[in-house]
């Protein structure tokens, strides 16, 4: 009897982590996008990492309150205060930033990464905690008997709404939505899924990778985007144009034109044409 078998890709794992929404694995997802910037990286490392941290916050007083608020306060004191989280404001676009490892370690991430880890620890408090996409930034929020309670991940900090309305005025105003028929607050702040939150994660990779020019790596990015986001095209349209830029152009055409094919007239459909021609010369 054969009992030979394969040891999945990297790609290949993070496609079984992340191919349904039910109990979808949002810290070892997240831990899985640091296998592009670390190859090497052992996963389940990670996870005991935060599980050393769980340990630590089920020890501290008043962590089984039966007051939401005050096991907020726990965790929050816990995390930044005792163990030191933080944003890492002098190396911002850092890769590691978007490493779970790496962010363990250094205790320094930008607010989607730091929000992840801060996630599962306020499960384990059974706190009612989501993450939200607000533009610009990644926000928490937590629901209290006080009411809900909207943070920053950088600083545990709580946002009232004219300060949201304050961060959000200059993201509207760069899509010119600032008019009389706004969107209400309210909807930036709806409860981020997991799968959003995985995508976020990639999405500044996404950026550091492109303005770095490092296609190989980008491409990593795309591959995951596209397999979390399958009917959104410019994902494939992007992981093409990585694909050209790295001169590896029969993936490239390919992308390319099937984006052409399952977009129609894309309002860039000219500018890719083009690039496909430049691909055929080549």
């Amino acid at each position: 009897m054969d009992f030979s078998f394969s040891i999945p890709t990297l790609l290949e794992h993070f496609a079984s982590l992340v191919q349904s929404d039910d109990n979808f694995p949002l810290l070892e997802a997240a831990a899985a996008i640091a296998c592009i910037e670390y190859p090497q990286l052992d996963i389940q490392q990670v996870v005991n990492e935060v599980d050393q941290l769980l340990s630590q916050l089920r020890e501290s007083r008043d962590a089984h309150s039966r007051s939401a608020l005050t096991r907020l306060k726990v965790l929050n004191h816990r995390f930044y205060a005792d163990w030191g989280f933080q944003g890492n404001p002098n190396d911002f676009y850092a890769p590691d930033n978007s490493c779970l490892n790496a962010v363990l370690h250094r205790r320094r991430g930008i607010p989607v990464s730091l929000a992840v880890i801060w996630l599962e620890l306020a499960s384990e408090l059974q706190l009612p905690a989501h993450g939200i996409c607000f533009p610009g930034h990644f926000l928490l929020k937590v629901s209290v008997a006080e009411g809900q309670i909207v943070l920053d991940p950088l600083s545990g900090q709580s946002f009232s709404s004219s300060m949201l309305a304050e961060m959000l005025e200059p993201m509207q105003k760069a899509y010119h939505r600032v008019d009389e028929d706004d969107v209400p607050l309210g909807l930036y702040l709806q409860a981020a899924t997991s799968r959003d939150i995985i995508v976020r994660m990639l999405a500044n990779l996404k950026e550091i990778y492109r303005s770095d020019k490092a296609w190989a790596k980008l491409i990593e990015v795309q591959n995951r985007l596209v397999l979390l986001q399958p009917t959104e095209w410019t994902e494939l349209r992007d992981r093409g144009l990585a694909y050209a830029e790295l001169g590896v152009q029969d993936r490239a055409r390919e992308d390319l034109q099937q984006y052409l094919n399952q977009t129609g007239v894309p309002e860039d459909a000219a500018q890719i044409r083009a690039a496909l021609l430049d691909l055929q010369r080549m």
